[in-house]
């Protein structure tokens, strides 16, 4: 039995781990749970699995909470402390990080000083600190696994072989909904546009970023880190299926991929459950039901952010923190209806080419850079 905590757990890689524990009631129990300010969904999620303790960011949803949760026998924790404190309990085997955004690192790291296991579902903490990290990790005995299904799909891959042996990574991607719109028409996507993903069913700050491949160029640098491979190593295509989460060439030629339905239920378990595997019956992969597997190069005309996420994984430093605040701004204002989908990667661009430089930042100058280039693009935003 593994203690699992879920942070962002309203969300909708969190409703998956979720489901996934009520698929395994024998080998997972549940011992924290946190939204941002979901109340009603975390009570509602509290009373059927009775964990411990629970954590709510905000203040006024941490308040409905404990209306709701008085008396109940589960503590109700807030702000960023009480999802660290979640993070770091002695109860807690399985730490699974699904908070969007850079907000996932103080608890990403709360975690790996506690020496646990580290499921990580959001990129954004090791596209800003990676290499903290995986300090952290090293330092503290912890275990950082990749929840992303491209990620987790490649250190499945890498099992094949050893790490002297890999030729290149290949990241797939869907493309998103605009994959053979054309680019003259971009400027008029509209938010809820972007928000039609052909695939996966995500939150709307992914959804976008699959849309511009934000998301791709940010597991690049995700890669990097995890998996310690020079950013020239790794290539990305594009896969509209969804059905090969992502590949390994080693250097004799051999390609190893891995397949599987498009459902985060089953990185989910694999990281839950690793370095086991649990059988689930009704998950069966019949490869006759997808017939036709195509793959093609991404049109940089078509997704200029990709290019962004090479450029910084190639750069290091801060880079990866910049690339990643300007967008997560970037993406608020599109959302908001301030500016068009085609201003996201060019507010990210000049993010990156005004920011300082530090080769072995701290984790002060991470957020320090995080806070400057949410700032610059604020400052464009009102400059327009």
């Amino acid at each position: 039995m593994r203690n699992v905590v879920v942070l962002g757990s309203t969300g909708s890689v969190g409703r998956s781990a979720l489901d996934v524990i009520a698929s395994f009631p024998d080998a997972f129990r549940v011992t924290g749970l946190s939204a941002h300010r979901s109340a009603d969904l975390l009570v509602e999620q509290a009373k059927e699995l009775r964990p411990p303790r629970v954590a709510c960011v905000d203040p006024a949803a941490r308040g409905r909470v404990e209306d709701h949760l008085g008396g109940d026998g589960i503590a109700v924790l807030g702000g960023t402390g009480g999802l660290e404190e979640m993070a770091q309990a002695p109860d807690t085997d399985v730490v699974l990080n699904s908070i969007v955004g850079v907000a996932g690192l103080g608890p990403a790291l709360a975690a790996l000083r506690a020496g646990k296991t580290l499921a990580v579902a959001n990129k954004e903490p090791l596209v800003a600190a990676g290499p903290i990290m995986a300090r952290e990790a090293a330092a503290h005995g912890a275990t950082i696994l990749p929840v992303d299904s491209e990620h987790s799909a490649i250190f499945q891959a890498l099992r094949s072989g050893r790490a002297g042996e890999v030729r290149r990574i290949i990241l797939t991607a869907s493309g998103g909904p605009f994959r053979t719109r054309p680019v003259d028409t971009f400027a008029d996507i509209t938010p809820e546009e972007a928000l039609r993903h052909p695939t996966w069913s995500m939150g709307p700050k992914i959804t976008v970023d699959s849309a511009t491949m934000m998301n791709k160029a940010l597991e690049v640098i995700e890669a990097v880190s995890l998996f310690a491979v020079p950013a020239e190593k790794i290539r990305v295509v594009i896969h509209p299926q969804s059905v090969v989460h992502s590949m390994v060439e080693f250097h004799d030629g051999s390609v190893v991929a891995q397949m599987g339905r498009p459902d985060m239920r089953l990185p989910v378990l694999f990281a839950l459950s690793w370095p086991d595997r649990l059988p689930w019956d009704g998950m069966e992969f019949d490869v006759a039901d997808y017939s036709t597997l195509t793959f093609e190069d991404p049109d940089p005309d078509r997704y200029p952010a990709l290019d962004l996420g090479f450029r910084a994984a190639g750069e290091g430093g801060l880079a990866g923190a910049v690339l990643n605040a300007a967008n997560e701004r970037a993406v608020e204002a599109f959302l908001a209806g301030e500016i068009p989908f085609t201003e996201i990667p060019r507010l990210c661009a000049h993010a990156l080419s005004v920011h300082e430089r530090t080769e072995t930042p701290s984790l002060d100058d991470v957020l320090a850079a995080d806070r400057r280039a949410r700032r610059e693009v604020d400052e464009c935003l009102t400059r327009s």
